[in-house]
């Protein structure tokens, strides 16, 4: 999409993350990080969710969405992915000094990408990564624009120039509004997001729509990212080996079963 149809609409950017699929999960023991290389992986679930309220968005007020990431050249294909299914272009920033970031350089870098894009109006987070569930880089990207922020959202609109948000809590939902530009960070779940089409494909065969930065086309400095920059420290890393479980049918007729099943989940210290 060029400069000029961007300007009849909104621009969305949608922050989103390629994270091992939740069953493959497998932890450094040296670096105590994750391991992402040679691993199945998949967009961030949650991010999948802002990206399908970005295209709902753009479906009824224009403009163009664009998709970031950070991580390494392998990234691409979640980008290519989020492109298929309907996102205008994406950027994805990548650099060896990169390696390791926790939640504050990666919120830190992901702005700076931001900057770099140009005039935004909204940006879209999932609400967590299911590789970290912190919550933290939505808000640190909004920490480091000074831009309003509202979390946790299910459902997302915009009108004469604000945003209006709906949270669910504990004994109900409620609503915040919010001056553009800002951002909002969107709930696992609350939409379903759309598969690649067609013309998505055909555009991402057409080339073009991806661009690589490092952290230097950013000027970050090395001191800032990576290890060097977080201050997370993790001092250990358990592996927790789960019992192993055996099912047992009750074949007897449904009182004495029942009485058989109340008698065994006793002896097993499940009840009283």
């Amino acid at each position: 999409m060029t400069e000029a149809a961007a300007k009849t609409g909104i621009r969305i950017v949608v922050c989103i993350k390629q994270v091992p699929k939740a069953q493959e999960l497998q932890v450094d023991p040296v670096t105590k990080t994750l391991k992402r290389v040679g691993v199945p992986s998949e967009i961030n679930p949650p991010d999948q969710n802002a990206r399908e309220m970005a295209l709902a968005l753009r479906e009824k007020h224009g403009g163009e969405i664009v998709v970031i990431s950070m991580g390494p050249t392998s990234f691409d294909e979640s980008l290519e992915r989020a492109i298929a299914m309907g996102a205008d272009r994406g950027y994805l920033v990548t650099d060896r000094n990169l390696g390791g970031s926790d939640t504050v350089p990666t919120a830190l870098t992901l702005e700076r990408a931001i900057e770099k894009v140009g005039q935004v109006d909204l940006v879209l987070c999932g609400e967590e990564t299911t590789d970290a569930s912190t919550g933290h880089v939505g808000p640190g990207i909004a920490g480091h624009m000074d831009i309003p922020q509202i979390t946790y959202c299910s459902a997302v609109d915009i009108a004469a120039g604000r945003v209006r948000g709906v949270r669910m809590i504990e004994d109900g939902a409620e609503t915040w509004e919010v001056p553009m530009p800002c951002v909002v960070t969107v709930d696992f779940g609350c939409n379903r997001p759309r598969q690649p089409t067609l013309t998505g494909k055909i555009r991402l065969k057409r080339g073009g729509l991806i661009t690589h930065w490092s952290a230097a086309d950013l000027g970050l400095e090395p001191a800032q990212i990576g290890l060097k920059g977080s201050p997370t420290i993790v001092a250990k890393v358990d592996t927790v080996q789960l019992p192993s479980r055996q099912g047992k049918i009750f074949q007897e007729e449904p009182t004495i079963a029942v009485s058989l099943l109340l008698e065994a989940l006793r002896k097993d210290k499940v009840i009283p």
